[in-house]
């Protein structure tokens, strides 16, 4: 039967070529059985009558058999090779075979009717959540889900991500005009009061760093004086420069209303009002944006963040005991028993996944089912022949076999109601 050599088969097809090669075997001998009893009733029912019954029953039994062997032959291949029209059914009319598989799983298994009553009365979501609630198999899922994740990172190119970041920045952060929108969140920060809260802690800053930096002023104005003015009067001018910058910060920290506070304010105000309306303040905030974002210390800090970012995610992935893999194996069991135990959301998960999976089948059932008319069209025919001969061929024989003994039971019938009805003279 199979050209295919034992070796290149899979050992569930040699089981069956082997299971079809013994009933080949057992029809083969009931037929040749046959033929040796109607051969010797036929030579021998002169001297014994009661023989004719036998040779009618054998007679009949190898018709059955040779029709069915007929038949059965038919299916696969030419009967002794002879090119009897309507033989060899499967290798010429494979692709329309396929054809009408395809459209019979389309039209009774692909439908949104059929899969929607069929996944209605499964509880996906709470056979899921039951699942994962397990550790072992939340760890399982965390364990596959960082093997897939891996991957992905590593077959990433730097250099293309990087590019997409560049893209993306220039996209978002330098074309669009930042003065407007800036110019319009301080006015409303102003408005507010808000930058008051900044300015006290800058004012306190300042007034700290004042009280435990004296020594900073030593010499700050008075080497600037000129020579011929006396060393006493170099310590009196840095003091009292000291002094005076203590006072005017403690001033400005007492005073809500201080003068500087309100100058500050002014100009908060003006800056921006100007970076809303004043087309030359906004071209160079736009350009002193650009200059940042564009300068190559910003671009390398972008490339290394980004090499960071990767092999960190790598060295946690590839830790089972990293606290990045701990917490998804948590989240994952905690999301398992979630849908173990909440109706309301077993009730919108299976709904999700039934409305998804209806969708799907009503939109690509029609493609879904091609997968079956596509590969058998790609089958060769007596590729074809051999697969669909191994998996039902075993089957075929049986009726090759009934064939046998229905046929002989027929002909002693046959030829038991002719002797009845017209007795021999």
């Amino acid at each position: 039967m199979s050209r295919t050599p034992m070796a290149l088969l899979s050992p569930a097809d040699q089981e069956r070529l082997r299971g079809l090669r013994r009933m080949k075997a057992v029809a083969l001998g009931a037929l040749i059985f046959m033929a040796v009893v109607f051969v010797v009733a036929f030579a021998l029912e002169h001297r014994y009558p009661w023989l004719s019954y036998v040779r009618a029953a054998a007679e009949g039994g190898m018709v059955g058999a040779l029709a069915d062997w007929f038949a059965v032959t038919a299916l696969f291949r030419h009967p002794l090779g002879l090119p009897i029209p309507h033989t060899a059914i499967i290798p010429h009319r494979k692709d329309e075979i396929g054809r009408t598989l395809g459209e019979f799983v389309e039209t009774n298994f692909l439908s949104g009717e059929v899969v929607r009553d069929k996944l209605s009365r499964t509880a996906l979501a709470q056979r899921l959540g039951e699942w994962l609630s397990g550790p072992a198999h939340a760890e399982r899922v965390t364990a596959e889900a960082s093997t897939a994740a891996s991957a992905v990172l590593r077959a990433l190119s730097d250099e293309d991500v990087q590019g997409l970041i560049a893209d993306l920045a220039r996209e978002h952060l330098i074309e669009p005009d930042w003065a407007p929108s800036a110019g319009g969140w301080l006015e409303r920060i102003v408005e507010a009061d808000a930058h008051h809260g900044a300015v006290d802690l800058a004012v306190d800053s300042i007034g700290t760093w004042l009280v435990n930096n004296a020594h900073t002023f030593n010499g700050l104005v008075s080497r600037r004086l000129p020579g011929w003015v006396p060393r006493l009067a170099h310590r009196f001018v840095d003091e009292t420069v000291y002094h005076e910058a203590v006072k005017f910060v403690q001033a400005v920290q007492a005073d809500p209303r201080h003068p500087a506070r309100l100058a500050l304010d002014g100009y908060l105000t003006r800056l921006a009002d100007r970076l809303q309306h004043d087309p030359a303040m906004g071209d160079r905030f736009e350009g002193a944006k650009a200059a940042v974002f564009d300068s190559p210390r910003v671009i390398a800090l972008a490339a290394q963040a980004w090499d960071t970012a990767k092999n960190g995610l790598l060295k946690a992935l590839a830790d089972p005991q990293s606290a990045l893999r701990r917490r998804a194996a948590s989240a994952v069991a905690e999301i398992g028993t979630r849908l173990a135990t909440e109706p309301a959301l077993q009730a919108r998960v299976d709904g999700w996944v039934t409305d998804a999976a209806v969708f799907l089948v009503d939109r690509y059932r029609h493609d879904i089912a091609s997968i079956i008319t596509d590969t058998v069209e790609k089958w060769d025919a007596a590729e074809t022949t051999e697969k669909i001969e191994l998996m039902v061929g075993r089957d075929l024989q049986y009726i090759r076999l009934n064939g046998t003994v229905v046929g002989a039971l027929a002909g002693v019938a046959i030829f038991a109601v002719a002797h009845a009805l017209i007795p021999l003279g």
